[in-house]
């Protein structure tokens, strides 16, 4: 059976490079299955889980918006954070959460910028509490 590609990248670095079964992506309108043979697409990502399963392995990671192409069995996403899933803290999610919420939003700006950062921390609290 034919595998994918899946390659990880942030502004700073190549965070994974590996090959998969199949990946699950956090769409800005909701999440995507890819497996081998997918249509090729470019798709805007949201806040939210990544998971690569290879070999019934499954590495998961919190990726922070982006982007993703899907093309030739490789799976490419660009994203400004990817942060390992066990690696965050749900107690410091929590209170970026408590902070985004007390935030004043007297502004169409403040009231965007409130309302991305709690998507931010609500995500971040579900991929740690996985």
């Amino acid at each position: 059976m034919p595998q994918l590609k899946c390659i990880v990248v942030t502004p700073e670095q190549t965070v994974e490079d590996l090959p998969a079964d199949f990946v699950a992506l956090p769409l800005y309108d909701g999440e995507l299955g890819v497996a081998p043979g997918h249509t090729p697409m470019i798709g805007r990502l949201g806040y939210g889980e990544l998971r690569i399963v290879n070999a019934g392995q499954t590495t998961r990671y919190y990726v922070d918006g982006g982007f993703v192409e899907f093309a030739d069995n490789i799976v490419s996403v660009l994203t400004n954070n990817a942060v390992p899933a066990k690696k965050l803290d749900a107690g410091k999610a929590q209170t970026q959460l408590e902070a985004a919420k007390s935030r004043p939003a007297n502004t169409p700006e403040l009231l965007a910028i409130r309302e991305r950062d709690q998507q931010r921390a609500r995500a971040q609290l579900r991929v740690a509490r996985k």
